[in-house]
């Protein structure tokens, strides 16, 4: 079978993005990992598909991490969804909206950035202590449309980040569906970096969005400094997260960064 496809980023986040407002691509799990196989295939963090929408929304989003199982939310996946909407559109939109099992995102168009509103993030715990192969570490946990354990270091360049990462990501506590793991040092007031393992990619990313809005809530839950926080990932890119907090709520949670198309073409699979 023969499939178009575009290559997009956002912040370092890199996807497979099909057109499949027509029905016509039926993926299997393995054609999905070949997909984003960097070394069989196109190459990718994950695969993002434009469906027709069910609920009202503009479009449907699907997700597929780069193992071809579907998740319920992409942070940069739904930045490059929405820019790829707009391109779908001729670039003539103002804004869009599109459904997830998230819950509905809506994306909004600020020059090469892109905006999304977030579902209210959810599950929030704090203070964990958690055994990884012998070494104690303080976990929070928080799901921003996606489960993320969050851990806040002095040195990023020391984190073991694929051990710490797949620890976390496995652990009992995540159980049974696991959860992405985010290592945060706090540079300023309202300004982080991160590193990020994410589940389904099995690695460690150059970014991840629901990773960074986790990462800004919990830093301000621990230090009072508001939003708009900024947030420096591993690409070098440097993505805006806001929000309004109602106790140990939030909401209005934003998202904010780049998302681009890179290249288009058509694969074999």
């Amino acid at each position: 079978m023969e499939i178009s496809f575009w290559k997009m980023n956002g912040a370092g986040n890199d996807f497979v993005v099909v057109d499949n407002r027509d029905g016509r691509y039926v993926l299997s799990q393995a054609q999905i990992a070949r997909l984003c196989d960097r070394h069989r295939g196109v190459g990718a963090d994950g695969l993002l598909a434009v469906e027709p929408a069910e609920k009202g929304a503009d479009y449907r989003m699907r997700y597929y991490n780069a193992d071809g199982g579907e998740a319920e939310m992409c942070g940069n996946g739904a930045r490059c969804f929405g820019r790829f909407a707009n391109f779908l559109n001729g670039f003539t939109l103002d804004k869009v909206s599109f459904e997830t099992p998230a819950g509905v995102i809506g994306a909004t168009f600020q020059g090469d950035n892109v905006q999304i509103k977030m579902s209210e993030p959810q599950g929030l715990q704090q203070d964990l202590t958690l055994d990884l192969a012998g070494t104690e570490l303080t976990v929070h946990s928080l799901n921003t449309g996606v489960p993320h354990a969050v851990v806040f270091v002095g040195d990023l360049a020391e984190v073991p980040v694929r051990e710490w990462g797949a620890a976390l990501r496995y652990h009992e506590t995540f159980a049974p569906r696991g959860t992405n793991a985010n290592f945060v040092h706090r540079i300023g007031t309202s300004h982080i970096a991160i590193r990020t393992y994410e589940r389904g990619v099995e690695d460690e990313t150059l970014a991840c969005g629901t990773g960074t809005v986790a990462c800004a809530i919990l830093h301000h839950l621990r230090t009072g400094h508001p939003a708009p926080i900024a947030v420096d990932v591993r690409s070098g890119d440097t993505l805006e997260i806001n929000f309004t907090p109602d106790g140990t709520t939030f909401k209005d949670v934003t998202l904010t960064g780049p998302a681009e198309i890179v290249f288009s073409g058509t694969v074999q699979i």
